[in-house]
């Protein structure tokens, strides 16, 4: 048999569908705005995941008493967010009885959230359960510093590493691998642009739930509501050469700044997930189903570059190569990650990020991972895509890397 029959084979049996299979029966997440200025700077980070938990159940008429679990991505709040989000679930009309957790992978907290409710369901430890991912960069970044750590455990330089700010990752990574400043705001510019054309042809509609918000004028301190259903930090009319007029946010002579790296936002989003054979009986739609995850560890020096060995340790899982993929989402925390991602894997970036990514979008650390979801199945009804994957770089040194099936 030759490699690509074997390929395709293992691709054909990811697409049959079974009784046991994990799908997805809802994704939702709210527009993603800008911290500190955005639609969102006035909310705070559980109401935002109140709206998306509540509409996850609400969009496909599922009684909230049958929900059993709830994981939730959440970065940067003190004590990890966990009675918050918990707050947020009683909130959003969910049972006492419902279960909740936080958890924090970081970048990837949103997805691992998603992993979690999946393998309790495979499990048998659960029926139906949400994953979701929220985070209020307006609220929760740069709030407070990291405890001091052990002199003892610093003598490592790879713990050591773990402290490197991300801008000095995103240059490390395009020291090591030869990533130019023009290859990077080349790549930046295109995200915008492609995000901007999705904008204006309405292509994020389906997924972003439309959120009424308080927002308080900076100018005027007058407090209004606003409709928040679009993500507000993309921008048309960006170009290689307009990027090119930025200053170096991280080192004199460096190659990142601010429009070649993701912005910092503020939003939540939610995936509900079930097994087909609960799906049918309660009459759900079926969106999709979630397949796999990976994780795997990089050195936190150039944490970046940690989809470019995620993701081949996801396919691997399931025996497919990186042509059985129709398309990824894969996080665009900086240019130079991704772009050493898609050149590492020789992936054509036509299949990558094709509404744009996060440094148009913007990334939400605790929500990323959710979102992602939301938008690849958007993506795959808008392109007939069946196979998807997510991926995202994470802080400290890993990456994370999922398979996911459209159903539309």
């Amino acid at each position: 048999m030759s490699v690509q029959a074997s390929t395709s084979a293992a691709k054909a049996r990811v697409l049959q569908q079974h009784d046991d299979d994990i799908v997805i029966v809802s994704a939702v997440r709210s527009a993603i705005t800008k911290g500190r200025k955005g639609g969102f700077k006035d909310t705070k980070p559980e109401l935002i995941l109140s709206h998306v938990l509540r509409a996850a159940y609400e969009n496909v008429s599922l009684d909230p008493k049958l929900i059993d679990d709830i994981a939730v991505g959440n970065v940067l709040p003190p004590g990890g967010g966990a009675t918050p989000a918990r707050m947020a679930a009683l909130h959003a009309g969910i049972p006492v009885e419902t279960s909740i957790n936080t958890v924090n992978r970081q970048c990837s907290s949103g997805l691992t959230a998603i992993t979690q409710i999946a393998n309790e369901i495979k499990a048998g430890q659960i029926e139906i359960g949400i994953g979701a991912g929220v985070e209020s960069m307006t609220n929760g970044y740069g709030a407070g510093a990291m405890a001091s750590i052990s002199d003892e455990v610093l003598s490592n330089p790879d713990a050591e590493d773990c402290l490197l700010p991300m801008g000095i990752t995103s240059e490390n990574v395009a020291a090591s691998y030869n990533i130019s400043r023009a290859t990077q705001d080349a790549f930046a510019a295109r995200s915008f642009q492609k995000a901007a054309a999705a904008q204006k042809a309405g292509k994020f509609k389906d997924e972003i739930l439309p959120i009424k918000a308080k927002w308080v004028d900076p100018k005027t301190e007058e407090e209004k509501e606003v409709l928040v259903d679009s993500d507000d930090g993309i921008r048309a009319g960006v170009t290689q050469e307009s990027l090119g007029k930025l200053k170096p946010a991280f080192k004199k002579d460096g190659s990142t700044h601010a429009g070649n790296a993701s912005q910092v936002s503020d939003g939540a989003a939610a995936v509900l997930l079930t097994k087909r054979s609960t799906a049918k009986r309660l009459g759900l739609p079926i969106r999709g189903k979630f397949v796999t995850s990976a994780v795997i560890g990089v050195p936190p020096k150039i944490m970046g570059v940690g989809p470019a060995y995620a993701i081949p340790k996801a396919l691997g899982l399931l025996g497919l190569s990186l042509e059985d993929i129709d398309f990824y989402e894969i996080n665009e925390a900086f240019a130079s990650q991704a772009v050493m991602s898609v050149q590492h894997l020789g992936i054509g970036e036509e299949k990558v990020n094709i509404n744009g990514g996060a440094i148009a979008i913007g990334h939400p650390l605790g929500c990323t991972g959710a979102r992602q979801v939301a938008t690849g199945l958007s993506i795959a009804k808008q392109t007939g895509g069946r196979v998807f994957v997510t991926s995202m770089c994470i802080g400290s040194g890993m990456g994370m890397a999922a398979v996911f099936v459209s159903e539309h």
